[in-house]
């Protein structure tokens, strides 16, 4: 086959040339016209076969694409895996006629053949690059991988095969085995892994992150150390892409998800309440015991009326028990403070946008000098942002306007007008 081939090429060279020669060219001249034109015919069939296959090939493959079910065809498509393969084609197609018109420069034969190989292998690993690429993308639009670090994946996959593609240039235009070349990598594996640290960190965070789930993609991550605190875009196989709540995008190694400390909220998200951890700091010199009329005021309160009734009735039998005088060191009475704490805990338990099943208290920090921290710890039904911060302004705004009805006050820095108010006139 290869001899008909051959015999049909040298054929169509000679007939072209008689032809040159009968215009009066010269024999060399006529091998140099009869190349150039035959290159020049070589390149417009191969740009016309190139351009109108494609078009023809593209139009069945999108009625194909349309009527399929699946979406691998879409990405296929999406990434220009058809125009990689024309190219291979193409390729292929131009060795096949460059011993014709060359033929008559036997010189220049292997040359150009080499020239060719290395495009077919360029052509090759772009065209399993796109393959991959659109491999990625359809499992990333897959739910199970919608989380994962498929980018990172992707961009190990793509410097392999350009690495493998490289190994067979080389192998080609030095004439020696792949061995060699592997061989002087190793000699100067210490420089590339100097100028690879990154890459090569990243790929084994990605691993690493992947594997023991410590971030995925859609995550609420804090890392105050790179000005980072918002949702995760995407994390690659160097970065991790993450934007912020101010828009921002912040870019961060990914292995410094390995190396350093960071908050992830998906805990918070997947539980579906988010805490309210929040102080009101109460002066200290407001505290006091309740005398009848308070507790007669108290009994109207709603949220205590019940607490206050079985409270005092506990209180009056333990003082008749231990026969003590009525001075307050050897009472038991209730104090607004306290009360004013069962209040807040009840408003909690009621309060319809907090979540049940979660723990609710109202508890005394330690003293400070800014009076006594009283601190609200809850957790809200609702994780949204907006209405989280709702839901604690609505709080707060109701039990620190209620705090005069029990007698107290809230503890307050004293201001410019404060000592001003206090100077005579």
């Amino acid at each position: 086959m290869e001899t008909t081939v051959a015999k049909a090429q040298s054929q169509v060279y000679n007939e072209v040339l008689e032809i040159l020669l009968d215009w009066g060219l010269s024999r060399d001249a006529a091998h140099i016209a009869n190349a150039i034109l035959l290159l020049l015919c070589l390149g417009l069939v191969l740009f016309l076969a190139d351009h109108l296959f494609r078009k023809i090939l593209l139009y069945f493959i999108i009625r194909a694409v349309r009527k399929s079910r699946t979406r691998l065809d879409d990405y296929l498509l999406r990434n220009r895996v058809v125009k990689y393969f024309m190219h291979i084609v193409t390729v292929v197609v131009a060795q096949q006629f460059l011993p014709l018109i060359f033929l008559g420069f036997p010189g220049l034969i292997n040359g150009t053949l080499k020239l060719t190989d290395v495009l077919l292998i360029a052509a090759v690993g772009m065209f399993l690059n796109a393959v991959q690429r659109s491999l990625r993308d359809w499992l990333k639009s897959k739910k199970a991988f919608e989380d994962k670090p498929i980018d990172s994946y992707a961009q190990v996959l793509t410097i392999l095969i350009f690495f493998v593609c490289g190994i067979m240039i080389f192998s080609l235009l030095t004439g020696q085995s792949p061995y060699a070349f592997l061989i002087s990598l190793g000699a100067a594996s210490a420089v590339l892994l100097l100028i690879f640290k990154d890459t090569i960190l990243g790929f084994v965070a990605s691993i690493q992150v992947s594997a023991n789930d410590m971030v995925r993609v859609g995550d609420w991550v804090e890392m105050p150390k790179y000005g980072a605190d918002g949702d995760v875009l995407s994390i690659n196989l160097a970065t991790v892409k993450i934007r912020n709540f101010d828009r921002t995008i912040t870019t961060v190694p990914t292995y410094a998800f390995i190396s350093d400390s960071f908050k992830n909220w998906r805990g918070m998200q997947e539980s579906g309440g988010r805490r309210i951890k929040r102080s009101i700091h109460l002066k200290m010199s407001s505290f006091r015991f309740l005398d009848a009329d308070d507790i007669e005021k108290f009994k109207k309160y709603r949220l205590i009326r019940d607490y206050i009734t079985q409270r005092e009735n506990e209180i009056a039998q333990h003082n008749k028990n231990i026969d003590a005088e009525s001075i307050s060191v050897n009472i038991r009475r209730m104090s607004n403070i306290g009360v004013f704490r069962v209040y807040a805990e009840a408003y909690l338990k009621e309060n319809k946008r907090l979540h049940k099943n979660m723990t609710t208290m109202v508890r005394q920090l330690s003293p400070t000098p800014q009076g006594l921290p009283l601190e609200i710890y809850c957790f809200t039904n609702d994780i949204r942002w907006v209405n989280y911060e709702v839901i604690i302004a609505d709080i707060f705004d109701h039990l620190m306007t209620i705090v005069p009805e029990f007698g107290l006050r809230i503890f307050e820095e004293p201001a410019g007008d404060d000592f001003r108010d206090r100077v005579p006139v």
